[in-house]
């Protein structure tokens, strides 16, 4: 049983003049837990998101980490962004400096930490994202790939628990999604915490631990992914499809080639099954 970071309960937002775009969510996040979160757009991904990193302010129902319940004060509200980064869809809305070591540095040093230690978070966030190289450049003069590594730098330098990403291979060409995926794993194999939005079945079902999957506001379903994307029902009411080693897991699986119940979910797994 895995320890509770955050749980969500009752969770409802609404826009100014508009709909609710989240309705009684509840769900409990563990500690190290791998999870996507899928669903089509408009379906509440975001705004969920922005809840949790406290940009945004439920109007209903609590959010709480570590057992604390986040209130809507300031004090509250910048231990739990501490705690629990975002790294946003657009680098472009989340880099503001005029340097790339100066952008990673101003998240430790809005801390209030010592000299010594921001320079030392700063490092460790530009060697881990391999940006040293970049550190004196414009951030805002970079390709798509290095705005994206600098943003994610941004978060780590202030070593959160939870580190939620926001449709991060939105607008990365392939070689900059390899890159996204290699430090994603990384980031698993240290035990971080992390939630990923994404419309990319296929990564989802290969890198997921877990799955939430939100409709309308809600979460239509939450569970293993390969159960969650077997499930014609949840497929069809989120407008997703199949990913497509699980599909074609199941048409060898049809054919005798492949064992009932083997759903390989790498090409790696899916070479040992023969």
């Amino acid at each position: 049983m895995r320890e509770t970071v955050l749980e969500i309960s009752h969770l409802s937002y609404l826009y100014e003049g508009e709909h609710e775009a989240l309705h009684d969510v509840s769900v409990s996040i563990g500690k190290g837990e791998q999870i996507a979160v899928i669903g089509s757009n408009g379906a509440g991904k975001s705004t969920f998101f922005l809840n949790l990193n406290g940009v945004l302010t439920p109007k209903e129902g609590t959010i709480s980490y570590r057992g604390r319940v986040i209130g809507r004060n300031r004090k509250d509200l910048n231990w739990l962004r501490e705690h629990v980064g975002i790294v946003f869809q657009d680098a472009d809305s989340q880099i503001i400096a005029s340097t790339v070591y100066q952008e990673v540095s101003f998240g430790p040093m809005n801390l209030g930490l010592p000299r010594e230690e921001v320079k030392e978070r700063t490092d460790e966030a530009l060697r881990y994202m391999d940006l040293t190289d970049m550190k004196d450049r414009p951030p805002h003069y970079l390709s798509g790939g290095e705005k994206k590594r600098v943003s994610i730098a941004d978060i780590l330098a202030m070593k959160p628990e939870v580190i939620i990403f926001d449709e991060p291979t939105a607008s990365l060409d392939p070689v900059n999604t390899l890159m996204l995926e290699e430090v994603l794993e990384k980031l698993g194999r240290e035990g971080r915490t992390l939630l990923v939005s994404t419309h990319d079945v296929d990564f989802a079902y290969r890198w997921a631990e877990r799955v939430l999957v939100f409709e309308g506001g809600g979460i239509l379903a939450d569970g293993d992914p390969a159960e969650i994307f077997r499930d014609g029902e949840i497929l069809k009411k989120a407008h997703l499809k199949k990913p497509l080693l699980l599909e074609a897991a199941q048409i060898l699986s049809g054919k005798g080639l492949l064992k009932e119940g083997e759903y390989p979910r790498t090409i790696e797994e899916f070479k040992k099954c023969f």
